[in-house]
């Protein structure tokens, strides 16, 4: 049977952009579009870099829609296609040379007779990365950058992006990104036979029938090689620069991202010109607002939503125009309520409360299951569930980047035998989260390995079960295993309570556990086990 797969070229460059194949230092040129103000002779201009892998010319990141808004302000838009994808040359390999690319690609902007010398950018995901790289490069003229649902450990660590004191189970979704965005200059849509063992076999075919290989996606599987992307100056030891940290509650590198703001905010220079917008969305921007949603198309109003906050940042450190007291240091939306500011993050007046994993037996029956209390849980009970390869807990939606596009009920995962579920009371008045969600528990495995993959969810009265924050750990042997599940801004509304989720799987976002010591990607047999919970807490944040 032929393995089919779709191959996505180069859109045109659109009539309103001028494209230049700008030369980086090692003779390499990189194809860069350039839409301009009206009445760009009055003068130059300040300029916004942005510098992705996905096409800049393409329909999935509309930069022709966003240079409008960026041209209205005055600003003129610079996008390029990184090194080594679509319109551009060199080698196609993730993460290497975009700090020197984003140095040399920024002094080139200001060599340009449009240009005043004076730099920022922007952007999602890589093109967030990019933005740190380029601060790693430490050019004179890059005055703000506004990174969005990104983490500066998204490179090379995409498979394990945020704390690194946490082993992750490996992310399916990672390896996918990589084996099929950056193969070579174009993008390849596919569906991988992920039944395929050992299960790196189901990448191993599209490369077969595409005809090549993807560089990163054998540095990340199936085990990742240790690379460095930033060179000599990690970006949090760079000279800091004003940086709006754009975040989505629901994005599924937002943990990854909130490290990287709480790590800044310990550092006094950067602490002193980071911001913070966080907003109840998803990745791909999805917003909580309606979710799930059937319409694809971006509104007026969703424009003004992704680019708002980023124009009015620029408007105060590139231009100068506005003052910086219009800009709150964090602006965060309460979940089910609306858009809130702050002096800082978690807001004052938000405490830290602890709840128990209580009647641990009766965990893996059906809703209820156990119960999460503020008491402490005194009868030392545990609980075993198990792990079987044979029948993996399946996931709820097909991608985690678009999670609010489906925002799937997750009760019927809940009420399987194999899966721990944890409920607190009903609430007769709301619970407002607003800040760090972290699950801590003592377990083992009758494996060397063993998952623990979570979900804190928001049950209705009619019992649908909806995700809040989500997180997963591997441990390898008993003891101690912390799970970071992210930050949140959330009502949990009267009516409704808080459950706890704990599953040994997530297929197929997730690879599956071998149950041996040997890497799961290698595996051919995938072998059952039992883990025992003997004890837990959850730590969330809430207000007043």
């Amino acid at each position: 049977m032929s393995f089919e797969f779709t191959r996505v070229t180069a859109a045109p460059v659109p009539s309103t952009a001028r494209q230049s194949m700008v030369r980086m230092r090692d003779g390499v040129r990189l194809a860069t579009d350039v839409y301009l103000p009206e009445g760009e002779g009055d003068g130059p201009v300040q300029a916004v870099l942005v510098r992705l892998p996905y096409d800049k010319n393409s329909s999935f990141v509309f930069m022709d829609t966003v240079a409008e808004r960026f041209k209205n302000r005055g600003y003129a838009l610079v996008v390029q296609d990184v090194r080594g994808k679509f319109r551009s040359e060199g080698e196609t390999a993730a993460w290497s040379g975009e700090v020197n690319d984003g140095y040399d690609s920024i002094e080139w902007i200001v060599n340009q007779e449009w240009s005043d010398g004076i730099v920022g950018m922007f952007g999602d995901s890589y093109y967030g990365f990019a933005q740190w790289a380029a601060v790693a490069g430490r050019h004179p003229a890059l005055r703000a950058i506004v990174p969005r649902v990104t983490s500066t450990a998204w490179a090379p660590h995409v498979m394990n992006p945020g704390d690194p004191s946490i082993r992750r189970v490996p992310w399916m979704e990672g390896a996918l990104y990589l084996a099929s965005h950056w193969v070579d200059r174009d993008t390849y849509e596919y569906e991988p036979d992920y039944s395929a063992r050992p299960l790196r076999d189901a990448f191993e075919q599209a490369f077969e029938a595409i005809g090549a290989r993807s560089s990163a996606f054998d540095l990340t599987v199936p085990r990742p090689v240790p690379v460095d992307a930033y060179g000599t100056v990690h970006p949090y030891d760079a000279r800091p620069v004003p940086v709006l940290q754009c975040v989505g509650w629901y994005d599924n590198i937002g943990a990854a991202q909130m490290y990287d703001y709480t790590q800044l905010a310990k550092r006094p220079g950067w602490a002193a010109v980071q911001y913070l917008s966080a907003g109840s969305s998803d990745h791909n921007g999805y917003p909580l607002h309606d979710a799930p949603h059937t319409d694809d198309s971006m509104s007026e109003e969703s424009l003004d939503s992704y680019l708002g906050p980023a124009l009015d940042f620029f408007d105060v450190f590139l231009k100068g125009t506005k003052p910086l007291d219009i800009l709150p240091k964090v602006r965060w939306h309460l979940g089910h309520v609306g858009w809130r500011t702050s002096d800082v993050w978690p807001p004052e007046g938000a405490r830290t409360v602890s709840l128990s994993l209580a009647d641990a037996q009766a965990a893996t029956g059906a809703a209820p299951g156990g119960s999460l209390s503020e008491q402490p849980d005194a009868s030392g009970s545990s609980v075993d569930w198990r792990y079987d390869p044979e029948a993996l807990v399946p996931s709820t939606l097909p991608m985690t980047w678009i999670q609010l596009r489906f925002h799937p009920d997750e009760q019927a995962v809940a009420d399987r035998d194999d899966v721990l579920l944890f409920s607190g009371p009903v609430r007769t008045e709301p619970l407002d989260l607003a800040g760090p969600v972290e699950l801590t528990l003592e377990a083992e495995s009758t494996a060397p390995t063993f998952d623990v993959l979570a979900k804190l969810l928001d049950v209705a009265p009619d019992g649908t079960a909806r995700m809040i924050v989500r997180g997963d750990a591997q441990s390898t042997d008993r003891g101690e295993l912390r799970l970071d599940l992210g930050h949140t801004g959330y009502r949990v509304r009267p009516g409704h309570r808080l459950a706890l989720m704990i599953a040994g799987s997530d297929f197929p976002l997730y690879v599956p556990n071998s149950g041996t010591d040997e890497s799961p990607w290698l595996a051919t047999v995938l072998k059952p086990s039992t883990q025992t919970l003997h004890a837990g807490s959850l730590s969330i944040t809430v207000l007043g």
